[in-house]
């Protein structure tokens, strides 16, 4: 069997009942950080081998995993924070196992995008997640430019020190629209930041952030995107 598990996004009590029982049952444990995960895997007295299983060594690696899922070995990977497979490894080991017809499952818990859209007080009926946004300064602001014609929330990951540029992008491309910065999630110095591009960027420019950041972008109400349309028809 190979179980998902996901781990806590910050606060160690976060982890659930099922998760410990799956690690526990474990044969073997693959970890995007061993070093990071044994401080997890410590805290719970858990105490099982340890595999690395991360971008650079994922093909690799899921073939030896999945040499033990053949012999009936049980499996469980756990990335650094939240659920494997979201913007993690993990994905590709489930989607061999599916392809076998070997068992598998996946434990709910954690996870900073659903965390984040709650917290941000925008529409969660229908959202877009677009993973970590673009490095290269055009290719960001054109997942922007898409984010701010959608009619539903937009999450993203950003790494604190790109998101002065982000802002400063957002403040050309929808200076009025509602803008969240999720940061530290469930950690000490949690911070559900609103406001526009500009108020955000005064904010930030004075105070850097740090840590990691959940960066969410209101979705254009009935009226904008009416607004929008008749200013395209009247354009064409």
């Amino acid at each position: 069997m190979l179980y998902l598990v996901p781990t806590p996004i910050g606060n160690l009590g976060d982890i659930t009942l099922r998760a410990i029982e799956a690690l526990k049952a474990a044969d073997v444990i693959a970890c995007e950080d061993t070093r990071h995960s044994l401080h997890l895997l410590n805290h719970l007295e858990i105490h099982k081998p340890l595999v690395s299983y991360h971008e650079h060594n994922e093909a690799r690696r899921t073939e030896e995993l999945m040499g033990r899922l053949r012999t009936g070995a049980t499996v469980a990977i756990i990335t650094d924070a939240g659920m494997p497979g979201i913007s993690d490894p993990g994905h590709r080991l489930l989607r061999a196992c599916m392809a076998e017809g070997l068992p598998y499952t996946v434990l709910p818990g954690p996870s900073a995008v659903l965390t984040a859209l709650v917290g941000s007080g925008f529409s969660a009926e229908s959202f877009f997640y677009g993973g970590f946004l673009p490095v290269k300064s055009g290719q960001r602001e054109r997942e922007l430019t898409h984010a701010a014609a959608r009619p539903e929330t937009s999450v993203f990951f950003e790494s604190p020190h790109r998101l002065q540029r982000t802002l400063e992008a957002c403040a050309k491309l929808c200076p009025g629209r509602a803008l969240c910065v999720a940061r530290e999630l469930t950690k000490q110095f949690e911070e559900y930041r609103i406001g526009t591009a500009a108020n955000l960027l005064e904010h930030y420019t004075a105070h850097p952030p740090k840590g990691e950041i959940v960066f969410l972008m209101r979705a254009l109400t009935k009226d904008e995107r009416k607004e929008l349309k008749d200013k395209d028809e009247s354009a064409d």
